[in-house]
């Protein structure tokens, strides 16, 4: 029988699945919405199963060729206590299943077989590094205690100071008007929203950030220019802990690039592929 190799990056804002041949033929694709541990291990076996049936129905694939999907699966949060366990307790009609996390699968797609570090900024921000056949993280604790320099920590910093703009404490900005416009302007709304807020729904401040510090906003670019210092931080410390290269990949790391310093950005190299190149190597490694 022909085996197939089925990829997932399951991430903080959103969940891919890729479909694949031996020959690396793609088969079929799947996407779905938030796919992390935190989110309670029920939510994440329906959102994990829903996109990777939408690859397999791509596919076409039979009872029989579901049986010899070998597939790859990188989570955000897998690191998390008693999460290994969880994952592995899940029922898959596969003939093999690998969890990682999110960053390894990127890591694994941004250098292929090589050793290398990424640096993902998105929703959250991680770091990963193998090298000497050793593979740790740096950084990703979770939000709000950690991902500096995400999208989620761009989205708290415009709420804060859309919050003070509105009690007087701080000068109204056009930043601080877009964000309270989703909430009438009015205080209440906002701390409402905030009780039920996950680091998705802070991202989604993101682009607004982005777009009025590339509009010279002060309090735009300053928090831009905060989030800058902390990834360039995080390159700093990558190479101090001995990878030979590095790769910025995530949602948000194309928007940031210009932000950094030009010494920065000259040690960085291009990502080989994608964190679903990195899950399908995954699958195949068992």
């Amino acid at each position: 029988m022909m085996a197939y190799y089925l990829g997932i990056d399951a991430g903080g804002s959103n969940c891919r699945a890729r479909l694949a041949a031996e020959d690396g033929t793609v088969l079929g694709t799947g996407s779905g919405g938030s796919a992390n541990t935190r989110i309670g291990f029920p939510e994440l076996y329906a959102t994990l199963s829903e996109t990777a049936y939408q690859a397999i129905r791509q596919a076409r694939l039979d009872d029989t060729q579901i049986a010899e999907v070998h597939a790859g699966i990188g989570v955000a949060g897998y690191g998390r206590q008693g999460a290994s366990e969880a994952l592995r307790a899940f029922d898959f009609p596969f003939a093999s299943v690998a969890y990682e996390t999110d960053a390894y699968i990127a890591n694994l797609g941004a250098n292929g077989r090589a050793e290398g570090a990424v640096l993902i900024i998105g929703t959250g921000s991680v770091a990963h590094v193998r090298k000497d056949g050793r593979s740790f993280t740096i950084g990703g604790y979770g939000f709000p205690i950690s991902d500096e320099g995400s999208g989620a920590a761009l989205g708290l910093s415009a709420v804060r100071h859309a919050l003070r703009a509105l009690d007087g404490r701080t000068k109204s900005t056009p930043l601080s008007s877009a964000v309270t416009a989703r909430f009438d302007h009015d205080t209440a709304s906002v701390v409402g929203w905030m009780d039920e807020a996950t680091p998705r729904d802070y991202a989604s401040f993101a682009p607004v950030v982005m777009d009025y510090a590339e509009a010279d906003d002060a309090i735009a670019r300053s928090i831009v220019e905060d989030a800058a210092q902390h990834i360039e931080r995080f390159i700093e410390t990558i190479f101090q802990r001995g990878a030979n290269r590095c790769a910025l990949v995530g949602g948000l790391s194309q928007r940031m690039r210009p932000w950094l310093r030009e010494r920065t950005v000259s040690r960085l190299s291009d990502a080989l592929g994608d964190p679903l190149d990195g899950a399908i190597d995954l699958a195949k490694r068992g």
